[in-house]
């Protein structure tokens, strides 16, 4: 008997551990389901006194959008939204017209909410997301009330991308210092924040603060957690210090995106001679997954309104652009524009292209901060003289928007605002070679709906000049004229390049003994002339 009730009770307690076991795997599963199929609610509402707290006499927002990254929706008449939510989401307001969301001390707007329950993977070389725990009740949004003109300016900057603290300074002294105190709505880095290093977010931060402006940043290759299998984890870092890298907003009557169209392809084999090799960190341009938020963004963005797309790889690379074209075909004002290449250069998109508009899309690859990143001799100060591959010095663009209207202004580092082109030609000159003797002239922002003149001396005539891209390096086109094919970069980051920004002419045939001067000038595509002056020397 007593055997009995023991096999008895062995039996009834297995039993009993089963059903326990059972129980809470149904408990896991109901609670994994239920944490994929959460609902995030709260409400937008106006923060008065900018503290980030909602007071009694501070009303609910009617009407602002919010998104998960995939839907957008408005909150109601009581300020309220409610969104489906899964345990990687972000959580964002989509900033409207007439308001600003908290800029934190480093100038940084901060306009989201980072879910991560468990928080970030666990051993990433940078760190990532802390634990967020539960969802709180509410989520809320404050939006300080700051008018916003029709006209206004943005600066943008391409790819600052430092490795190290000695870059960060050359970023400050040679890029930034000159901007303190601009008259701009909002500043935009395009990508490459950094270069790999990631803890150099928090000193980057630093020197950016200092301009004085609300400053974004769009994420690119070289900012993402490349210690990952897949790109669903590439960005654990950047959401850390950044929030969402596909966001929008709206200012004045523009309404800008900013766009991940960065795919990190994870580990990947590759076989070469019947040998398999392992490649890491590859990459290219896709937006497939952002393209959800993007069309449920637009709906509620009217049809004549400016659309401005921030990416950091150039359109023409990205993979899939033809069906972000499609949600942007009906659209009469939409512009683009990236970083990634390190030189600058306009595109003019049609057909051909995927883009099937009624006029050609206009496509920016923005100047680079750093230039060719950060090389080159230094110059007197110390700081490397760091040209980007096209020929152009380094710098940032300031454009500015009015309604659906905008212009491009480039500005070089360190050099004057009217410092648009270089001009070259040999210092000296036999006078029986003038007529065959070449002149060539780098329009930095040039592009082909410029207008290029040259002239010699004062006459009134101007002679055009015929837009060229020369094949192999910019600086063997300038091996005759100035004796000399070394970049002061070195020649690898020259090697088979096009400058896309050249123009040529002959110089007049016959000219007399003595010093001449060659002017150029040049009228953009947005009405803007720019001249350039060049002395030679007719033996």
């Amino acid at each position: 008997m007593e055997i009995s009730v023991m096999k008895l009770n062995t039996v009834g307690a297995r039993s009993l551990i089963l059903r326990g076991v059972a129980l809470v795997l149904v408990l896991c599963v109901v609670t994994a389901a239920a944490r994929a199929g959460d609902v995030v609610r709260g409400i937008v509402f106006e923060d008065r006194d900018a503290d980030g707290v909602r007071d009694a006499d501070e009303p609910t927002l009617p009407g602002v959008r919010v998104s998960n990254g995939r839907d957008v929706v408005p909150t109601d008449k009581q300020g309220r939204y409610e969104l489906p939510l899964d345990d990687d989401d972000i959580i964002f307001v989509i900033k409207p017209r007439g308001y600003r969301p908290p800029i934190d001390k480093l100038n940084i707007p901060r306009f989201y909410y980072v879910r991560r329950p468990d928080g970030s993977p666990k051993g990433l070389m940078y760190r990532g997301v802390e634990p967020t725990g539960p969802l709180p009740k509410s989520v809320d949004f404050p939006l300080v009330p700051s008018p916003e003109p029709d006209a206004f300016d943005v600066v943008f900057f391409g790819d600052p991308q430092p490795r190290n603290i000695k870059e960060i300074d050359y970023l400050a002294r040679d890029v930034v210092s000159e901007l303190i105190g601009v008259d701009a709505a909002f500043g935009v880095s395009l990508g490459d924040v950094v270069y790999d290093n990631l803890d150099l977010y928090a000193p980057y931060n630093a020197v950016m603060s200092t301009v004085g402006i609300p400053w974004y940043n769009v994420l690119g290759n070289h900012d993402e957690n490349y210690d990952v299998k897949s790109d669903e984890l590439a960005n654990e870092t950047w959401n850390r210090v950044y929030g969402p890298a596909t966001f929008s907003f709206d200012w004045g009557p523009v309404h800008f995106i900013a766009l991940d169209d960065v795919m990190y392809d994870g580990d990947v084999t590759i076989e070469k001679d019947g040998k398999k090799q392992r490649r890491r960190r590859t990459y290219h341009g896709e937006l497939a997954r952002h393209l959800t938020f993007v069309e449920n963004d637009l709906k509620h963005v009217a049809k004549d309104a400016l659309v401005v797309l921030m990416m950091h790889i150039p359109i023409v690379e990205v993979t899939d652009r033809a069906r972000l074209f499609d949600l942007l075909k009906d659209r009469p004002h939409v512009f683009s524009i990236s970083g990634h290449w390190h030189f600058q250069q306009h595109f003019f998109l049609d057909a051909d292209d995927g883009w099937h508009g009624a006029e050609p899309h206009h496509h920016l690859v923005n100047a680079t901060a750093c230039g060719s990143w950060w090389s080159g001799a230094p110059d007197e100060f110390g700081i490397p003289h760091t040209m980007m591959r096209c020929g152009a010095p380094n710098g940032y663009s300031i454009i500015t928007f009015n309604g659906h209207e905008y212009s491009i202004r480039f500005k070089a580092a360190r050099r004057p605002a009217d410092d648009q082109m270089s001009i070259f030609a040999p210092s000296s000159i036999k006078a029986s070679e003038t007529g065959s003797t070449e002149v060539l002239a780098n329009v930095y922002a040039g592009s082909e709906r410029s207008v290029v003149e040259m002239r010699v001396g004062d006459t009134k005539h101007w002679t055009p000049m015929e837009r060229v891209e020369r094949s192999g390096a910019y600086w063997a086109a300038l091996k005759k004229a100035e004796q000399s094919a070394t970049p002061p970069n070195g020649r690898r980051i020259w090697r088979k390049f096009n400058s896309p920004h050249l123009w040529t002419a002959k110089l007049p045939a016959k000219l007399p003994k003595g010093p001449h001067v060659i002017e150029v000038r040049t009228r953009d595509m947005f009405g803007q002339t720019d001249h350039g002056r060049r002395v030679i020397r007719v033996e």
